[in-house]
């Protein structure tokens, strides 16, 4: 055995180049080799890969980067150090209180808790807990992380039943539950000798179960806020306990922060929930049940302009239309494999026709596929795209249901493509072009693309099916000059895709169209054509969802505008307000106008005054506010309040009002 006796290490960095250091160095004394400006911005750092404190030393040969307070991981570090900080604050002024999980997440961070006595926070208990966490950070306190076997952790938290649940996880071998390996220490767990559960220390009162990594002290924190107080089940499951969830926010300065928060501000005025009610557009009645939406007209006349504009740019692109039961045969969807990966998210079943059973759909693509398999079918018949307005259910835990985000019952603008190996590529393309043109069509811009490939132990089908479905999407995605992200097994069980992610006017980013390659259903389902050699072939399927569903989607451009959809959108295009009753037949003749050339126009008759009958127009958000009076009578014109004008025009002749209304509520298509 001999001993390693060198002075120095190689260290490589991401840009190519390398440093030099002594033995022994750690992750902090690279970052001062590098700069002192480097080295005060950071917070921790990245050692082939994988996140570590500054503190972690450096071995020969290794790949590091030191992640600063403004970077995506920099900022993960900084939340996840806040929670944690968070959680030391709640303990100390709620003696007894038990602290389950606290990571950090998009924009923030929570921690979830359970208080003595059954007690509640209230909002105004953030005030309080926010204070005591200055006093924590204003102590600089060292984050010491520590190593324990699984008997020495399970003693430190004796008192936590949630920190030994997970750590009981560990031990048991819990893998597939993100939450249960969280805690190992990395490269070490079952399989790999005895796992190392990881804990770090602030002080002698306070010690959190955690993998890591945190800042190197308290006192590099500050930049936060709390801001709201939530219920939440433990680990999701609404059998279990339920807990009560702190949310916050941290940034690495003053001013991001306050960016942040300001952002947050103009969400909440955007909230879809909330201009849903101002604009009578939809509702979640009670009676009905958590998760399933009614649109009211207004509500229901906008999704009939979605619909229909999306009908006719797929009846162009040569989409055959069809449609399908809301229920079907479990058999279905065991062919299918659904009830095998996607039984969780699937309603129970109806037990009909003596031992029959039937689940209401959580999918289309099965129904699809029967349409295909309804006759042998020809090459010449390929690419055969099918397109369906389909209504499916999906049980959503309670918890997560979200006004039309995240719902129960909704229609899903679904279509199916089968073709042959050598169309796929073409087909592919043009898919996405057509993805992204629709899109537009409806005021996104901002976009970047997000390949999910295979999830493993959840899949089916062979690597090299896989492999050749993910490089057909890869290569298709890259083609279109946009940002691609890897999404590492975020894949379906049947195959990889690619997702639409679109950034909003507030720069939020949204989910939205999915294209999906899929070798294995048609396999499945044992489908084939006939091919121009006269023998069977296996067509290639590909799913495409462009909403999403038509519900979230909706939800989405309610947000990104507003409320203040754009004219061709807009239930009411132009409300026409008589001055006095002696207007009322005038303001009847500019409706039936605007009506005869296509604009969705009212009267707001002269029953109240007209200063608020501008201000109820403008507060639902009408695109055009006409006015008519003693001067529009005698010339034939109208006063026109345009929204978003700094001032009404006067005078505006009425043929020259109906061709400039005509064109602004024309679809994008018919400009």
């Amino acid at each position: 055995m001999t001993t390693d006796t060198r002075e120095e290490i190689v260290v490589h960095l991401p840009d190519g180049s390398s440093r030099t250091l002594p033995a022994g160095a750690k992750v902090a004394d690279l970052a001062a080799a590098i700069g002192r400006r480097l080295a005060k911005d950071a917070v921790a750092g990245e050692i082939d890969g994988i996140a570590v404190d500054l503190s972690e030393p450096l071995g020969d040969g290794v790949t590091a980067r030191i992640l600063t307070g403004d970077s995506d991981g920099g900022r993960h570090v900084l939340r996840h150090s806040t929670a944690h900080v968070l959680a030391q604050a709640v303990t100390s002024l709620w003696p007894g209180a038990r602290f389950a999980i606290g990571p950090a997440i998009a924009d923030g961070f929570y921690y979830d808790f359970e208080l003595p006595g059954g007690e509640r926070f209230s909002e105004d208990d953030l005030a309080r807990i926010e204070a005591r966490m200055r006093e924590v950070i204003a102590a600089d306190q060292a984050f010491v992380r520590e190593e324990h076997s699984l008997e020495e952790a399970l003693a430190l938290f004796a008192a936590q039943p949630y920190k030994c649940e997970i750590i009981e996880g560990v031990s048991s071998g819990a893998g597939a539950d993100d939450e249960l390996t969280a805690e190992l220490a990395p490269g070490r767990g079952p399989g790999a000798g005895a796992p190392i559960v990881t804990a770090y220390r602030n002080s002698d009162a306070f010690v959190d179960l955690c993998r890591g990594p945190h800042v190197p002290s308290t006192g590099r924190l500050g930049h936060f806020k709390l801001t709201r107080v939530a219920g939440a089940y433990w680990r999701g499951d609404e059998h279990r306990q339920q807990l009560q969830r702190i949310y916050g926010t941290a940034w690495e300065s003053e001013a991001a922060l306050a960016e942040h928060l300001h952002r947050l501000e103009e969400a909440e005025r955007r909230d879809h929930r909330k201009l849903g009610a101002e604009l009578d557009l939809f509702s979640f009645p009670e009676e009905i049940g958590s998760g399933l939406a009614v649109f009211h007209p207004k509500g229901g006349l906008v999704r009939r302009v979605m619909e229909e504009y999306s009908r006719a740019r797929h009846v162009a692109a040569g989409y055959e239309f069809v449609n399908t039961p809301h229920i079907t045969k479990s058999e279905l969807f065991e062919t299918s494999g659904h009830l095998d990966w996607f039984a969780e998210g699937m309603f129970p079943p109806m037990t009909l026709d003596g031992e029959q059973k039937y689940y209401l759909k959580p999918m289309n693509c099965p129904f699809h596929i029967l349409v295909f398999r309804s006759r042998q079918r020809s090459y010449r018949e390929l690419p055969m795209r099918l397109f369906e307005f389909g209504s499916v259910y999906r049980y959503e835990k309670s918890g997560v249901v979200h006004g039309l985000t995240r719902v129960r019952g909704m229609t899903q603008d679904d279509a199916h493509i089968f073709c042959t190996r050598e169309q796929m590529d073409e087909e592919l393309d043009s898919l996405l072009d057509f993805v992204l043109g629709l899109l537009r069509d409806f005021g996104l811009e901002d976009f970047y693309l997000e390949l999910s490939t295979r999830p493993e132990g959840k899949a089916v089908g062979s690597d090299e099916e896989w492999q050749v479905a993910t490089e057909a999407l890869r290569t298709v995605a890259l083609s279109k000059g946009l940002e691609l992200v890897l999404d590492e097994g975020g894949g379906a069980f049947y195959g990889p895709k690619i997702s639409v992610q679109a950034r909003d006017a507030i720069g939020r980013t949204w989910q939205m169209s999915t294209i999906q390659v899929d070798l294995q259903l048609p396999q499945r389902f044992e489908l084939s054509y006939v091919g121009a050699d006269n023998t069977r072939h296996r067509p290639v399927m590909i799913h495409r969802a462009l909403f999403g569903s038509v519900e979230r989607f909706f939800a989405v451009l309610l947000e990104h505008y507003a409320g203040a959809f754009p004219t061709w959108l807009a239930p009411v295009q132009a409300v026409v307000l008589p001055v006095r009753d002696a207007h009322e037949e005038l303001a009847g003749s500019v409706r039936t106008r605007l009506r005869d050339a296509g604009v969705r126009a009212e009267v707001d008759g002269a029953s109240e005054p007209l200063g608020s009958r501008i201000r109820r127009g403008k507060l639902e958000k009408v695109p055009y506010v006409l006015v008519v009076g003693d001067d529009d009578l005698a010339a034939g014109t109208v006063g026109v309040n345009t929204r978003g004008a700094a001032a009404p025009e006067r005078g505006v002749p009425v043929d020259e009002l109906v061709a400039r209304l005509r064109a602004d509520a024309a679809p994008p298509a018919g400009r």
